[in-house]
């Protein structure tokens, strides 16, 4: 069964309906040019009135990795997602220093850009349109026969849902999809 993560979660009344809800994974936005931005200190806090049936996940873009492996070894997230131009050897030392699971976005614009990734040490791909947030899609095509595990993000909502649950995803990745005027929607979370 394809799992659900929705991501950028930035207020106690969204981790309030996560936990009503119960998606697979939460998402905590590390990168401070987001709007979605949310400071480790407050993710903490977050995490704490989490379900503990729920995992959370950090995102980061080309964020130090002694940064991320730390949040990690805090248990304030449980799972980190690279957004920028990590190495391999970076994604490997964060899980060798961790032990925890690394998904690594991809931007797909072409067959190529999911073929290259396909080897990697990273424990998931997260396939998506671009930076990520936008709420755009790309060809959900270019993923058939993607042989790791992997997110599908980009524009996911209620009007492509079963669209998108048809492409054999491991997880769908719902951030935009599921706000209204910018904010999550519990609404549309459910």
């Amino acid at each position: 069964m394809t799992k659900i993560k929705i991501c950028g979660l930035t207020r106690y009344e969204d981790i309030e309906a996560a936990n009503r809800y119960k998606p697979d994974y939460i998402g905590f936005v590390f990168a401070q040019k987001s709007r979605r931005f949310l400071p480790p200190k407050q993710a903490a806090q977050f995490k704490n009135q989490l379900s503990a049936d729920i995992a959370a996940v950090g995102v980061f873009v080309n964020e130090e990795k002694e940064i991320i492996a730390d949040l990690l070894k805090q248990d304030i997230i449980d799972l980190a997602q690279l957004h920028g131009q990590e190495s391999e050897e970076e994604i490997c030392w964060i899980k060798e220093q961790t032990g925890k699971p690394v998904i690594k976005a991809v931007s797909v614009r072409t067959r190529a850009d999911v073929d290259c990734w396909q080897q990697s040490c990273a424990d998931y791909l997260l396939l998506d349109q671009g930076a990520g947030g936008s709420g755009c899609t790309f060809d959900w095509s270019l993923t058939d026969g993607c042989v790791k595990p992997y997110f599908l993000a980009g524009g996911i909502c209620s009007a492509n849902l079963t669209e998108a649950l048809k492409k054999g995803a491991y997880a769908l990745d719902v951030s935009s999809g599921a706000e209204t005027d910018g904010k999550k929607d519990p609404e549309k979370m459910e």
